[in-house]
Formats: structure tokens, C-alpha cells, sequence
């Protein structure tokens, strides 16, 4: 019997010698989440789930779309598993059964899918561990005691002996069956399937494809071929690296959002519980008419709670969805870089890494400060406030389930603009509802960050207090002058307007000294004037350092010799106030 009659014959008794799963204790790993039964011909679907190959053929196409056909390279063929990448112009696309992810089928069907062998190896090890005997393989009569590891056959006494005798397959490697269940784990070889009873050993570097000796002789001999043990660390470290570096601190923030989104449930529905007992205690103290009122509370509650629940739910799907999404992948990807073969990682390689980027790319990945932004907080039930009347009889209660909306949020304070170097300076934020009504509460998670614009690395402490009123004081001292950019956030949101802009300008001094005439102003622009001071002007100007470049002006008055941060010119009244001085140049008035 051939290496290909043997694999056949293995291959359809291993399907019609499968046994069905009686009890929990068969391995999840072995079975189709589909039709419930072990793995027959088990297919990878592109969202990483696996699947029996009749069972997606079996799934109601979702639509059609069109696709290239795959273009061999030039020069050489293509081997093994490589052929099954060869598409025809349509592709249908089918609603995986495990996550509702679209996924494509080719038009050749799930034929063109790749082959799980990591499934295999599962299915063929829940039959060894199964407590039915196993039956040879080859005569069909023996219990089988033995298998060879290359034909992937499962071989009595006598036909072991025989398998032993035959040339081609003396040096197959087969071990006991006893010893192959006391391991607990099954390597099985992956064969080429245009040359059957070839092992996929080597890697077309130019196909990025594995192949067998003779794929590797003849479709592939003008390419560049290595080993599959020289090249699976660069291919896995590429699997490992999406795994490690990105999706795995996606899952565990995946999963610490969707905790804190079944948190906020529970806390929902117990702040929900809570007011509703308040109502109830305040209700039992009225007659009918406040009974009536005691009811039409409760409806409003409940409206708020399915309202707000409705949400939280919505949220909790995206959040456990996202969290299905690369938590098989993820599983899928270690359990293939830990459990696989040289050749099963190579044969997933592509499938496997255009999942993990798809979800490394563009998948769903919330900010912890945005997940859960509603747990019930805001609703509460006020006593005392006006109800209006129902029955005549003036009631009170009533529940207030306001919440901030960013958009509506104000900033108030001249020191929102304006600021003076080492002068404390403040605004106020003002939270309001959609209404544009001011919130009667505090409480808010209220961020304030001010950032010089040139200086990054320049910044400055902000306090922020809450007035429990629904307002905010904030207060900052800037140390620096310059423009600052100042970001007021609210639930991790800005609020309308943010960033505003921060000019900080430098503390003004005041000048004490004397003041005297502008020898160049009240000369009418000679340049020879002098003034008794021995300030001296830019071009060439004596008196006092006013920068002035020529135009004549009238007699002024300027700080005499620029002594003072800022020279301004003085008017002619203050003239008698300082010509004691006896630094003024003569002037006719």
C-alpha cells in the first residue's frame, strides 16, 4: 500500500471511528462548537475560529463580493497548502458562528480555508485518551497497539511487523499507543498534498509558503528555500510581537472596562433599589393622592433606570465583544507560537497575522476614563421639593437625574486670559446639564492643565475646589512670562473653548526717580541738543534714552536716562514739578 493509499485509509477511519462527546470531560479543543461532535477536516476561519469544513460549507452566504485572482510568482509553482490561496474572481462572505465576524469564503468553498492541524492533533488525541480501543488501520481487524508517526496510522501487532518489513516505510518512526497517552500531547507531521507522504520541512522565501523536498526539486528549484527551523523564529517573533507588545494589554484593559461596566450595573440597579425605598417610606405618609404620586415616581424611576441601563448594556456588548474578539486570537496565537509545529505555525502564519493586525489596527480599544461614565450617581430622589398638586393636596418630592453635558460646561474669571508673573490668578467653571442649567452638586471629575505654548516643560500647579454647588474655583501662580495654553476637562472631555489661551505678562515696576525734559521732543528735533543728564538716545541723540528717530515734537517730559522699565513721555503740566532738578534743558513753553 502507498504512502497516499495509507493516509487516505487514515484519514477515514479517523472520521468514521470518532467518537461522539458523552460528557464534559472531552476536551472543548477537539470539538466543533457547530455540530457538537469531534473535528472532521477542521478549517480556519479568517477570525481565528475553527470549524468542521461541512459545517461552514453549511453556513447561509451574508453577500458576494469580488476579488483578484492570486497571481503565482514567476518561475515557480506552488505547493501544499499554497494551492488552497489560489481564488477565483467571487468571493462569498458568511457570519461566523462563534462572533458574528463577516468573514470570506472563497468561491472553491472552505476547501480553500486553512487546515487547523493543531485541532487535529487534539481530535486524534481525545480518541487516544477515550476509553474505546482503537482499530488498525491497514487490515481493519487488529487492535491497534501501535502508530507510526509519519503515515499518521494506527497499526495492530502484525501489520507493525510488516510495516517494519517494507523498504519505504522501515525507517518511519512509530510509537506505542500507550506511551502516546501517558504524553498527553501528539505532534503529527503536515504533508504536502501534492506529494502525499511528503513532510512540509522547508520555506520558499520568495512564496513565503512551506513545502516538502520534492515541491522544493521541482516547482520551487530557482528559489530561495531554508529550513523551517531557520526561519520560524523571525515568522514567530512577528506573531509574538502583535501578541505581547499590543494585544495583550488591549485584553486585560478590555477586560478591566467590562468589569467596571458590570460594576456600574450593580451599582445602578442598587442606587435604583435605594431611592425606590425612599419614595415608598415617603409615599406611606400621604393618602391616595400620594399614593398616585408614590406610583407615577416610581414610573419615572423605572424609566430612568431601563433608559440608562439600555445604555450600559449597549456598552457592556461592544466592551464583551472586543473582549471575545482578541481574547480568541490571542488564545489562538499563543496556543499555535507554544503547541505548533515548525511547519502548523507557518501554515497559519498568514491567516493568523492579518487577524492580529486587523485587531491591532482598527479594532475596538475604549480610554479607561470613557468606559462607564454613568453608574447611577446623578440620580437622586429631593423631598422637599414642589411636586405641584394631585388631588388638590400640595406634594412634594420629586427626582432629579440630571447630569453634566461637557458642551454646556462654562469658564468664567478674568484670569482665564490674563495673568501677572508670580500673582495668584483664578477662574471659575461653571457645570451645566443639556438644559444649560447650572447643576446644584459637585462631585465632577474636573482635570486643569496649564502648559507654557514654546516652553513644553514649563508648567504650572493648578488647585482646583470643588464648591459642592456645581461651580469649581481654580487657582494657579505663574512663575514665567509668556503664552500658556490651559485645558479645563470635565469626565476626561474639554469643555467648550478649551484650550484657552493664557497671556502672563511681566510684574510692572514702578519707577522713583526723576523725571526731566526730552532735550530731542522740545528741541523740535535738533541733534545737537543736550540735556544736563548724560542719558544718550539711539542714533546719536543726547538726553534722555526715549529711542525718538528724528521726527520734532513738542516739549514732553520723559524719565531722564531710561532708568525706568518704561519711558513714557510726560505732559507739559508737570513741568514746574521737576525743573528743580536742574537737569532740564532750557525750554520756551
Amino acid at each position: 500500500m502507498s504512502q497516499s493509499e495509507q493516509k487516505e485509509t487514515a484519514d477515514k477511519q479517523t472520521v468514521s471511528s470518532e467518537p461522539e462527546p458523552q460528557s464534559a470531560s472531552v476536551n472543548p479543543r477537539a470539538v466543533c462548537r457547530v455540530c457538537k461532535h469531534l473535528y472532521r477536516e477542521p478549517k480556519i476561519l479568517p477570525c481565528l475560529h475553527t470549524f468542521c469544513s461541512d459545517c461552514i460549507g453549511q453556513l447561509e452566504p451574508f453577500s458576494t463580493s469580488p476579488r483578484g485572482r492570486f497571481t503565482a510568482p514567476e518561475g515557480g509553482g506552488r505547493s501544499g497548502e499554497a494551492a488552497e490561496q489560489d481564488r477565483d474572481s467571487l468571493s462569498f462572505t458568511v457570519l461566523c458562528p462563534e462572533c458574528d465576524t463577516e468573514v470570506d469564503i472563497p468561491r472553491s468553498g472552505p476547501a480553500g480555508l486553512s487546515t487547523d492541524h493543531l485541532a487535529l492533533d487534539e481530535v486524534f488525541l481525545e480518541t487516544l485518551v477515550s476509553d474505546g480501543p482503537l482499530g488498525c488501520d491497514l487490515c481493519g481487524e487488529g487492535s491497534a497497539e501501535s502508530r507510526c508517526e509519519v503515515c499518521s496510522l494506527n497499526l495492530c501487532e502484525f501489520c507493525r511487523q510488516a510495516h517494519r518489513r517494507q523498504k519505504r516505510t522501515a525507517s518511519h518512526s512509530i510509537q506505542a499507543v500507550t506511551e502516546l497517552k501517558a504524553r498527553g500531547r501528539l505532534c503529527r507531521p503536515v504533508l504536502c498534498s501534492l506529494h502525499p507522504g511528503q513532510e512540509l520541512r522547508l520555506f520558499c522565501q520568495p512564496c513565503d509558503l512551506p513545502v516538502c523536498l520534492e515541491c522544493a526539486a521541482t516547482l520551487h528549484r530557482d528559489h530561495r528555500c531554508c529550513p523551517t527551523h531557520d526561519v520560524i523564529d523571525r515568522h514567530g517573533d512577528r506573531i509574538r510581537e502583535l501578541v505581547s507588545a499590543r494585544l495583550r494589554p488591549r485584553l486585560e484593559r478590555l477586560e478591566d472596562s467590562l468589569q467596571k461596566v458590570e460594576i456600574s450595573q450593580e451599582n445602578l440597579q442598587v442606587r435604583a433599589d435605594e431611592t425606590a425605598n425612599q419614595i415608598r417610606v415617603f409615599a406611606r405618609e400621604y393618602t391616595s393622592a400620594v399614593e398616585a404620586h408614590c406610583l407615577s415616581l416610581l414610573r419615572r424611576l423605572e424609566e430612568i433606570r431601563v433608559q440608562r441601563r439600555n445604555h450600559l448594556h449597549l456598552q457592556r456588548a461592544q466592551l464583551q465583544q472586543a473582549l471575545l474578539d482578541v481574547r480568541g486570537s490571542v488564545e489562538f496565537a499563543e496556543r499555535l507560537l507554544s503547541c505548533g509545529s515548525d511547519a502548523e505555525i507557518l501554515s497559519a502564519k498568514g491567516v493568523t497575522l492579518r487577524r492580529l493586525t486587523s485587531l491591532a489596527e482598527s479594532g475596538y480599544d475604549p480610554h479607561p476614563a470613557t468606559v462607564a461614565p454613568d453608574d447611577g450617581g446623578s440620580v437622586c430622589f429631593l423631598p422637599r421639593e414642589p411636586a405641584g398638586e394631585v388631588e388638590g393636596y400640595p406634594l412634594v418630592g420629586m427626582i432629579h437625574s440630571r447630569t453634566v453635558d461637557v458642551s454646556r460646561c462654562t469658564v468664567e474669571g478674568e484670569g482665564l486670559q490674563q495673568g501677572t508673573v508670580a500673582q495668584r490668578g483664578h477662574f471659575t467653571l461653571v457645570c451645566r446639564d443639556s438644559g444649560g442649567e447650572r447643576l446644584a452638586r459637585g462631585g465632577e471629575h474636573v482635570l486643569v492643565s496649564i502648559v507654557h505654548k514654546e516652553k513644553k516643560n514649563c508648567t504650572m500647579e493648578t488647585i482646583v475646589v470643588d464648591n459642592s454647588d456645581g461651580s469649581y474655583n481654580v487657582s494657579y501662580r505663574p512663575e514665567e512670562p509668556g503664552e500658556y495654553s490651559v485645558w479645563v476637562c470635565v469626565r476626561a472631555q474639554h469643555v467648550k473653548g478649551s484650550p484657552f489661551i493664557l497671556n502672563v505678562q511681566r510684574k510692572f515696576r514702578q519707577h522713583k526717580g526723576a523725571f526731566h525734559c526730552c532735550s530731542f521732543c522740545s528741541s523740535g528735533g535738533a541733534k545737537e541738543a543736550r540735556c544736563g543728564c548724560p542719558g544718550t538716545m539711539p542714533g546719536g541723540f543726547k538726553g534722555c534714552g526715549h529711542g525718538h528717530k528724528g521726527h520734532p515734537g513738542k516739549p514732553h517730559w520723559s524719565c531722564c536716562g531710561s532708568t525706568a522699565e518704561k519711558s513714557e513721555c510726560l505732559p507739559q503740566s508737570i513741568l514746574a514739578a521737576v525743573s528743580p532738578r536742574g537737569h532740564l534743558r532750557t525750554v520756551e513753553l
